[in-house]
């Protein structure tokens, strides 16, 4: 067995999300209860807070913590064969603490603020973010070009899968994108729920103000490889900061790099978070050999820890 490591990212949460694995695995707890000392409050009220759970700034600590506290419960029960993990913008945070070139408590630092930033410019600069469900991405790409020459402010932000691009930008620019791509042919196109037009240059404040904040911070060598939603290519010690700056204004290539996964043999793909949206997208780009696990609870993590005892 060849695992790839999926780890979700900001989307995935849900009230009450990570209760019962904090009742029934120490080391979750542990590592919970570590991140809730860093941040100052109670991560555990925040995982059960309907509102402040969709809240970016809160959103943000909760998730990572809950990714990479799973995963470290999952190499607890055994999982070494790891190729290459990958995760979806914010979740190549605990992907990078998974591989080792971040530590837990360096990435929940980092987290803290990058979610106040990105939560501040949100509701300074709020915008809208439209997913296009068309395998022609080119043309949608190129009709978003032509808008852009046209002064609108409207960007390509997630490829995630060959068939699905997310839009995001300014509110009625994006609008008119909307309809530009239905007059172009697009028969369907979903409106997603949330604050910004994230992985856009409407984010620039934010991603300016990362910049700052890793001055001084220093990274390990990786013990795996995990790709970078941004190059779609392997991460870098020496341009990791760099690269984590430019992930917030530029759009993210999951699908890319998801296919570059599994041509280095990744035979089983585990998803890693709240949610189960990494292995949709995965069943419309990895073969159909590639088998798919997600750990999001306890009862779907103890199945998971019983595969990887299995080998």
């Amino acid at each position: 067995m060849k695992v790839g490591l999926l780890f979700n990212g900001q989307g995935s949460q849900k009230a009450g999300m990570g209760q019962d694995l904090y009742d029934n695995l120490p080391t979750f707890k542990a590592y919970i209860d570590k991140a809730s000392d860093i941040l100052g409050y109670d991560l555990v009220a925040v995982f059960n807070d309907e509102e402040k759970i969709s809240q970016t700034k809160w959103a943000q600590p909760a998730i990572v913590a809950f990714d990479a506290a799973l995963a470290a419960c999952l190499v607890e029960a055994g999982l070494t064969n790891v190729v290459a993990a990958l995760g979806l913008s914010l979740g190549e945070y605990p992907a990078l603490v998974a591989n080792g070139m971040l530590t837990f408590d360096q990435a929940i630092a980092l987290v803290k603020d990058r979610g106040q930033y990105m939560q501040k410019v949100g509701d300074k600069n709020p915008g809208k973010m439209v997913a296009v469900l068309d395998d022609n991405q080119d043309m949608i790409v190129e009709t978003i070009t032509d808008l852009q020459a046209k002064g609108l402010e409207v960007y390509p932000a997630n490829f995630n899968t060959f068939a699905q691009l997310v839009i995001g930008g300014k509110e009625a620019d994006v609008d008119a994108a909307v309809e530009a791509l239905t007059k172009a042919g697009v028969k369907k196109q979903v409106p997603l729920p949330v604050s910004g037009a994230f992985h856009t240059p409407l984010l620039t404040e934010a991603a300016t103000k990362m910049a700052s904040r890793f001055e001084g911070e220093s990274f390990a060598e990786a013990k795996f490889p995990v790709f970078s939603n941004t190059t779609k290519d392997v991460f870098s010690k020496d341009a990791l900061a760099d690269t984590l700056e430019k992930q917030i204004v530029s759009p993210t290539y999951f699908a890319h790099c998801l296919q570059n996964m599994v041509d280095l043999g990744v035979d089983t793909l585990i998803e890693i978070g709240p949610g189960v949206t990494l292995s949709k997208f995965a069943r419309k780009v990895a073969p159909k050999e590639v088998a798919r696990y997600s750990a999001t609870d306890f009862e779907s993590f103890e199945k998971v820890a019983a595969l990887i005892k299995e080998g």
